[in-house]
């Protein structure tokens, strides 16, 4: 299935939906943090309906879903004039797994204004593939990297800082749920300044989309920069913020999220 279909969860009645979990997406302890995300998503804007897209997305990640079905119960909490906002969960046995909140507002008029300024990398044609490796998480075969910015992971650096350029394996055109996915695709920021190695499991994820998507002039098979820091580590959690950008220089999304940091094999 390509990342359309996989994320798709069946409609059961109004509000509900079922989504079946297996192996193809999954990372060091379950599910893809940003592939959950757009799972969700997608039952959101399917109840919302058309005319109205992501904004704000909030995922908590309560517990990794296990193999097998999963209930998704959305409600459209408030529906304003141009705003909705919209939550979801999702659960196995009653039991929560993932909340998320979304704002999916309709198209408004403001001023346009940016301070933000991608960073000089080579396109990604000029980057080699980063390859595959025999014992990486699942969820990491179903994209095409080209490191760009960064030092290397587990040797101590002085910056936790790190990106370049990704896309699909099996390209889809570019919406919110593959942007919201793409957030959590790249490795940790932090890697590039421990020491030691470790796995760090997302609790919960901010995506604000600051474009409508599909964007036009951004191809299914184009590849987006995603450039990832972190400033604090303390009492095993950690931050990270994100930015994804167009080769263009539009900034599409900007995400953050809170993680723990585990020391591999502690």
């Amino acid at each position: 299935m390509n990342f359309d279909q996989a994320t798709a969860a069946e409609p059961v009645a109004p509000g509900r939906y079922t989504y079946v979990w297996g192996t193809e997406w999954t990372g060091l302890r379950g599910p893809h943090g940003g592939f959950l995300a757009a799972v969700l998503l997608r039952a959101m804007q399917a109840e919302v309906g058309h005319g109205r897209a992501p904004r704000s997305l909030t995922v908590h990640f309560a517990a990794p879903p296990a193999l097998g079905a999963s209930l998704i119960e959305v409600a459209e909490e408030r529906r304003g004039g141009r705003l909705s906002t919209v939550s979801a969960r999702m659960s196995q046995g009653g039991t929560a797994m993932a909340l998320a909140l979304a704002g999916l507002s309709a198209p408004r008029e403001g001023p346009d204004i940016s301070g933000a300024v991608m960073p000089e990398v080579p396109p990604p044609e000029d980057l080699a593939p980063t390859p595959q490796r025999p014992h990486q998480p699942s969820f990491a075969d179903h994209f095409d990297y080209r490191y760009a910015l960064g030092g290397r992971v587990f040797h101590g650096g002085d910056r936790s800082y790190s990106g370049g350029w990704m896309r699909l394996r099996r390209p889809v055109p570019i919406d919110a749920a593959v942007v919201a996915c793409l957030a959590d695709a790249w490795m940790p920021s932090l890697f590039t300044r421990i020491d030691f190695r470790a796995y760090a499991p997302t609790l919960d994820m901010t995506v604000h989309f600051r474009a409508a998507l599909p964007l036009p002039g951004v191809g299914s098979e184009e590849f987006l920069l995603g450039v990832f820091t972190s400033k604090r580590a303390e009492g095993g959690f950690w931050e990270e913020d994100g930015e994804l950008w167009t080769r263009d220089g539009r900034l599409l999304a900007q995400s953050r999220q809170l993680a723990l940091v585990i020391r591999a094999g502690g």
